[in-house]
């Protein structure tokens, strides 16, 4: 008998679980053609190189930059306002559409810079101290489920937000990232930007 509870309990849950997941990605396809798309686009390849790509972006990782917007631990007037109408549900949900999503490399326009931008990426800078990017977003550049996906994303995106976190404009995330980026160049800087956007 406990069995057939057991059996008939899982059964229940899994459907209840897909109609639930199903309703949230119907919550998200609605948020995103009512106003992400605009910067974003519809399957998350971004308008504009200002704006990020979050096609492929780890769900974990989307949804806890709209709370840091939301609760303005990240700074964005645009963002604020857009994350401050989305519950924690709706920021996960999106989060899962994006990550859905297909990701595209981006053609690297300066193979030399992005020479230089390897290098730095997989081994890092010995000589001003500056780790191998790898070794936290892996050697794709693909991150974890807290730590982004830099591949494919635009360069001069990642160039900027790399320059933010150095004059710390921007501090959501981890220390970690400010004392990496104190040791790098501007040439530095750039050339990891255009090495992992054409991954």
């Amino acid at each position: 008998m406990r069995t057939k509870k057991t059996f008939v309990a899982s059964v229940l849950a899994l459907t209840l679980g897909s109609v639930w997941a199903q309703a949230d990605q119907a919550r998200a396809e609605k948020i995103v053609s009512g106003s992400c798309f605009l910067c974003h686009g519809e399957n998350g390849e971004s308008s504009s190189e200002i704006f990020p790509k979050l096609a492929g972006q780890h769900a974990n990782y989307i949804a806890k930059q709209l709370d840091n917007f939301k609760t303005g631990k990240r700074k964005s007037t645009a963002m604020a306002d857009m994350s401050s109408r989305l519950t924690s549900d709706e920021m996960l949900a999106l989060g899962q559409y994006f990550e859905a999503k297909k990701s595209a490399a981006e053609a690297v326009k300066d193979p030399d810079l992005a020479g230089v931008g390897r290098y730095i990426f997989n081994s890092g800078n010995r000589f001003s101290g500056v780790p191998a990017c790898a070794s936290c977003h892996g050697k794709d550049g693909l991150g974890t489920a807290n730590l982004p996906r830099l591949a494919g994303q635009y360069a001069s995106y990642l160039e900027t937000q790399l320059k933010l976190f150095n004059q710390r404009d921007r501090t959501n995330d981890n220390a970690v990232m400010h004392s990496i980026v104190s040791k790098m160049s501007t040439l530095e800087m750039a050339a990891v930007a255009e090495y992992i956007s054409g991954k």
